[in-house]
């Protein structure tokens, strides 16, 4: 089974989306689980303080390293096969290759950064992964982590209802998925495109590669460079 736990200033905020639809019955189900812990229980002191002023001044708190690090080591000792991952704008970009290679792994342990970070030297002595899910700045990683778990599960043997729309789907092959459709036949005055409808699945497959093709092409540049390099 795939086991997440998550470390947190909000633990509250989980399951949120996570128990919903799909995922969330996938987790009814025992497919996975997901731990939420609150960093404050690892604080030293009455206050619960878990934050510092950044040495060499700045703006801001940076989270402490040696209250993290008596979390991480709680929820995953050194024999726990899972990656340990930090949500970071900085770090690796999320991609649909990592998360199938984290769906097929035990699972994961995720660090939720606040303020202005956490401790470089928590980051390097627990051999944390920084990975980020785009390139702007959230509030915190709550969201980035829920983002990486939701692709990484709906990955899971038995969580999705059909392989086969699965790698369909844009990512999978290396390019944007091509349009879908469904009833009624015409909407406003548009119908659905005749090679979609007339039966013929070898047209139906060269048109959808096609249209794929030239998404990829038009919005994402990136893509269809890498895409182009390993034909």
């Amino acid at each position: 089974m795939f086991k997440a736990d998550v470390i947190t200033l909000f633990p509250e905020l989980f399951p949120g989306p996570l128990g919903a639809s799909i995922i969330g019955r996938a987790m009814d189900k025992g497919l996975w689980s997901l731990n939420a812990t609150q960093l404050r229980d690892y604080a030293y002191d009455k206050h619960k303080k878990v934050d510092d002023t950044p040495a060499g001044g700045g703006p801001g708190l940076v989270l402490k390293p040696d209250i993290l690090a008596r979390a991480i080591d709680d929820i995953s000792p050194e024999d726990d096969p899972r990656p340990r991952l930090l949500m970071s704008p900085r770090g690796k970009p999320l991609t649909q290759n990592y998360v199938r290679e984290l769906a097929q792994g035990p699972g994961a342990v995720i660090i939720c950064g606040r303020f202005e970070g956490i401790d470089q030297r928590v980051i390097d002595k627990r051999n944390l992964i920084e990975v980020s899910v785009g390139d702007y700045v959230l509030c915190g990683g709550e969201v980035a982590a829920m983002t990486l778990l939701e692709a990484t599960t709906r990955l899971l043997p038995g969580v999705m209802g059909s392989n086969e729309s699965e790698l369909d789907e844009s990512f999978e092959n290396g390019l944007l998925e091509y349009p879908q459709y469904t009833r009624p036949a015409e909407f406003e005055g548009e119908n659905i495109p005749d090679v979609v409808t007339n039966g013929d699945h070898k047209k139906l497959a060269e048109w959808r590669q096609a249209q794929s093709e030239k998404l990829t092409q038009t919005r994402r540049p990136d893509l269809w460079a890498a895409y182009r390099d390993e034909e």
